[in-house]
C-alpha cells in the first residue's frame, strides 16, 4: 500500500496557513479542523514549514502569553520531511517512529498535494490486517 491509495481514501486536502499569520490564528485553526498540524505555506502549492501541537506547546514554555501574537514563521518547524504519493506506508511508519514526526506533507511533481498523518497510517495498517482476517475466515468456510 503506498501514500497514493491513503489520499484517494481520505482526499487530498491540506490545512495550510501563511507564515505571517500568528500564532493564535494557528491555534484557531487547529482547533475548528480537530487536526494535530498546519503545512505552513506563502502560496498554498510550497512547502515552507509545518507547524504542529508540540512546536506550540514546546514554544509556550519558551515565550509565556505573548506566543499567540507571534508570526507563525517565529515557531514553525522549518526542516519538513515530506513524502511523495508513490512512497509505501511502511516506509512512512518507519521514518516517523526514528525521526519522531507524526505528519508528512505529500509532495508531487515539487507541488503540496495531500498531508498523511500517523493516524492515516495506523487506519491503513488496521483495514489491511482486517481485510486478511475476512480472507482467511472466508477462505477456511469454503475449505470445510
Amino acid at each position: 500500500m503506498n501514500v497514493e491509495t491513503i489520499l484517494r481514501n481520505k482526499g487530498n486536502r491540506v490545512a495550510t496557513i501563511r507564515p505571517e499569520a500568528t500564532v493564535g490564528d494557528a491555534v484557531e485553526m487547529l482547533n475548528r479542523e480537530r487536526i494535530g498540524a498546519l503545512v505552513v505555506s506563502q502560496d498554498g502549492a510550497g512547502v515552507d514549514g509545518i507547524l504542529s501541537e508540540r512546536d506550540i506547546v514546546m514554544a509556550l514554555g519558551d515565550h509565556g502569553g505573548d506566543l499567540m501574537s507571534r508570526p507563525v514563521s517565529a515557531i514553525m518547524t522549518r526542516n519538513v520531511i515530506t513524502c511523495e504519493p508513490n512512497d509505501t506506508v511502511g516506509e512512512l511508519m518507519a521514518e516517523m517512529t526514528n525521526r519522531r514526526i507524526r505528519h508528512f506533507p505529500v509532495m508531487a511533481d515539487g507541488r503540496l498535494c495531500g498531508i498523511v498523518s500517523i493516524g492515516d497510517l495506523v487506519k491503513n495498517r488496521l483495514d489491511e490486517v482486517e481485510f486478511e482476517a475476512n480472507s482467511m475466515r472466508s477462505f477456511i468456510a469454503g475449505a470445510a
